[in-house]
């Protein structure tokens, strides 16, 4: 058996609510254990067969569509991979920890596209970003509720859905991973 964490889109915002204690009994009922929820943002840590992560990502968004009617998705990574995108982002070094933000994707997207999207948001507001593997680091300079670059934004200009959490959250899921 192998730790993860899943990174759920849209949980619990745009009428997408769903009660965490819900979210852990459909997961144990298929074959998900000691899953545990940390704030009810859709986080989850379990533990499961090791398999690629793209699998356990197709099971969770099987499980929130069956038991729950919600069409979202899931970005799973291993202790090494969030470490990685933690690691990764060249905002976490001098940007505030509530204000970096690390946006997972749920497909790639292709660096042409990144681009585009840069330049289709340029002189709209102070956000640095940066591309990585499968996500994109952004830095929310005067914070997310101000900034102009709506997760909608982003899925249109990649072309895929993503799902962020900022540097505090995932240090903090971090630790709760086993080593």
């Amino acid at each position: 058996m192998k730790q993860y964490v899943a990174f759920l889109g849209s949980i619990n915002v745009g009428g997408n609510r769903l009660k965490m204690v819900d979210l852990r009994d459909a997961l144990e009922r298929e074959e998900f254990t000691g899953v545990e929820t940390v704030v009810a943002s859709g986080n989850v840590l379990f533990t499961h067969e090791a398999r690629p992560s793209e699998g356990l990502s197709e099971k969770i968004a099987y499980v929130l569509r069956e038991y729950f009617s919600i069409d979202s998705f899931a970005v799973v990574c291993d202790r090494f991979q969030l470490g990685a995108a933690i690691d990764n982002n060249p905002f976490a070094a001098d940007g505030e920890d509530n204000l970096v933000h690390t946006h997972f994707l749920e497909q790639s997207t292709t660096q042409t596209l990144f681009d585009a999207m840069l330049d289709a948001y340029q002189g709209r507001g102070p956000e640095r970003l940066a591309l990585g593997d499968d996500m994109v680091f952004i830095d929310y300079a005067e914070g997310v509720g101000r900034s102009r670059l709506t997760p909608g934004f982003l899925e249109r200009r990649l072309g895929t859905r993503g799902t962020a959490r900022n540097i505090r959250s995932l240090r903090r899921i971090l630790d709760k991973m086993v080593v």
